[in-house]
């Protein structure tokens, strides 16, 4: 999969959701998580050993990505799938890119690879068209206050208007 838009547009946050969500064995046949089995609760602490979190800024090049072409041949730990979220993913290099080519044209089943990033345009052409592509965008002020007073309602805390369009404009979409 690839996630596409600005900073702050949810694109890590989805991801987890998505890594979460496969997980989950408690699901019946609704497409949220249940927040009860062993593998969302590691989710929700932070310990899942099935999500791989890889910040591309840092881990850019080639060398990091053989690490990873190298660990993808181990299964999950816990769930059914692993799941490699490579974040910032316009910062690899060109070889690393190379490098990554056929592990994400031959994945094995049980690995998932999400690339997040602000920037689809400096990805490499023969990377897109082996992912699904989302195109996140930022919200309108409106929209987000329509999201805080729901927050409110659910959470029960009182809030004025005026402040929840304050916070709408401050946040600039995100």
């Amino acid at each position: 999969y690839l996630l596409a838009g600005p900073r702050g547009s949810g694109k890590t946050t989805i991801a987890r959701i998505l890594s979460k969500t496969i997980n989950c064995v408690g699901r019946s046949n609704t497409p949220e998580p249940c927040n009860q089995c062993a593998q969302c609760l590691e989710f929700n602490s932070g310990r899942s050993l099935d999500l791989i979190e890889i910040d591309a800024a840092s881990n850019r090049g080639i060398d990091e990505i053989r690490g990873l072409r190298e660990n993808v041949r181990f299964g999950p730990s816990f769930g059914r799938y692993k799941v490699y979220l490579i974040d910032e993913a316009h910062m690899i290099t060109g070889p690393a890119f190379n490098a990554f080519l056929k592990t994400l044209e031959e994945p094995p089943a049980h690995a998932i690879f999400i690339l997040a990033t602000t920037e689809a345009h400096r990805l490499p052409a023969t990377i897109i068209s082996r992912t699904q592509r989302f195109d996140f965008k930022r919200l309108s002020a409106a929209e987000l206050v329509g999201r805080l007073n729901t927050l409110c309602q659910k959470e029960k805390v009182a809030a004025e208007p005026e402040v929840l369009r304050l916070i709408a404009h401050e946040a600039d979409g995100s």
